[in-house]
C-alpha cells in the first residue's frame, strides 16, 4: 500500500507564488508515476500535472502551463508542485496521486493511492 501526504497550501494573493509536497511511502518511489489534480467546490476533479518515474518527462494541463511546474525527487521520495502567477480559478483543494503503469496519465481513473488533500485559496 502506498500512503501520500501533502503539505504546502494555504492562503495567497493573485499573482503569488505557492509550493506544494507530496511525501510518498509505503513503496519504492521509483516505481510510481506522479501527478497533481485539484478540485474547486461543485467542480469534478481534474489534471494538474503529472511527473514521469525519473523525472525525466512532465506534462501539465493547458490552464497551469508555463505557470506551475511539477518535479521529484526519489531519494527523498517527495514530489513538488511549484506555483507561480497565481489566479482566484486556481483555488481548490489540491490532491497528490500515484500509480504504478508505465507512462504518465491525466485521467483521475487512472492513479491508484491519493493524499488527502491540501487547500490552496487564491484571493483576488
Amino acid at each position: 500500500q502506498v500512503q501520500l501526504e501533502e503539505s504546502g497550501g494555504g492562503l495567497v494573493q493573485a499573482g503569488g507564488s505557492l509550493s506544494l509536497s507530496c511525501v510518498a511511502s509505503g513503496r519504492t518511489v521509483s516505481s510510481l508515476a506522479m501527478g497533481w489534480f485539484r478540485q474547486a467546490p461543485g467542480k469534478e476533479r481534474e489534471f494538474v500535472a503529472a511527473v514521469s518515474r525519473g523525472g525525466g518527462q512532465t506534462a501539465y494541463a493547458e490552464s497551469v502551463k508555463g505557470r506551475f511546474t511539477v518535479s521529484r525527487d526519489n531519494v527523498k521520495s517527495t514530489v513538488y508542485l511549484r506555483m507561480n502567477s497565481l489566479k482566484s480559478d486556481d483555488t481548490a483543494v489540491y490532491y497528490c496521486a500515484a500509480h504504478g503503469r508505465w507512462g504518465m496519465r491525466t485521467d483521475v481513473g487512472e492513479y491508484d493511492y491519493w493524499g488527502q488533500g491540501t487547500q490552496v485559496t487564491v484571493s483576488s
